[in-house]
């Protein structure tokens, strides 16, 4: 597969451009809403949960930041993972048709979101530059904010990993769209992207346990180590996210080797 990956490089990266064109070819404003959604939905959040969620200061170093760096980490897996999802069965007329390596599909649906979460990273980028400027609650800044790089590309392999499954259940059990959608919300609620949790005084450790066994915990936890608090992140998270993202790639790469044949049986 690997050898494969390297051959089709070119045809990897063609796909992955006419990804993202295809995206914003309707939109006025195009590649900008990149930028401007996330901006957008950051600041509808922020006026919803400031209030409830950003005052207490000694949980929450600078609420809109905090806020900010895990919706952004969250809409990627969401978007990669559902369009990596669906990207077998939309390509169906190619796949009977001509021959390709039949993984570009996901891999390439997961690289181009890839490119345009890294490019909504710049919102992120103005608003620690606003209030590092003009605020009284700056964000703390240190070397740490290098790494942030770690789990960004551990939330990559994850996406890879769990958009190879998906894309193989999406074939030949068409409800897992909708369960997913629904997975999802529970992840949404289940990873401390508008709260901390320790404002939320759980008093039930099965509770608890049950959010950290969520590998999107762990890796915004350590993206906001980096980024937001300026410290270095626990490396029970580092080693479990990688060990479950390293998992759901072996398990998604098998499924995907064992039934590629198949799929024109049912797209």
């Amino acid at each position: 597969m690997i050898k494969q990956i390297y051959k089709y490089r070119f045809l990897l990266k063609e796909i992955v451009r006419k990804n993202i064109k295809l995206q914003y070819r309707n939109s006025i404003l195009g590649v900008f809403w990149t930028f401007l959604q996330p901006l957008l939905t950051t600041l509808v959040l922020v006026l919803v949960f400031s209030r409830i969620f950003g005052k207490d200061s000694s949980a929450v170093l600078n609420y809109p930041v905090y806020l900010l760096c895990g919706r952004l980490l969250y809409e990627f897996y969401t978007q990669s993972t559902k369009r990596a999802m669906h990207s077998i069965v939309h390509s169906a007329s190619v796949i009977k048709k001509v021959y390709i390596p039949k993984y570009i599909y996901p891999l390439s649906n997961v690289i181009s979101t890839f490119v345009t979460f890294l490019i909504s990273l710049t919102v992120l980028v103005v608003f620690i530059t606003y209030f590092q400027l003009f605020s009284d609650n700056p964000v703390n800044l240190t070397f740490y904010a290098f790494f942030a790089f770690v789990p960004i590309i551990i939330l990559f392999l994850l996406c890879v990993g769990v958009g190879l499954i998906l894309s193989v259940l999406e074939v030949f059990f068409k409800d897992v769209e909708y369960l997913y959608d629904v997975f999802c919300m529970l992840i949404f609620y289940f990873t401390p992207i508008f709260y901390n949790v320790k404002q939320l005084n759980l008093n039930n450790p099965l509770v608890l346990r049950a959010m950290m066994a969520n590998p999107l915990y762990s890796i915004v936890s350590m993206f906001r180590s980096c980024v937001l608090f300026g410290e270095m992140w626990h490396w029970s998270w580092f080693w479990y996210s990688l060990g479950f993202s390293v998992f759901c790639i072996i398990v998604g790469t098998l499924a995907f080797w064992k039934n590629q044949d198949k799929f024109i049986l049912h797209i």
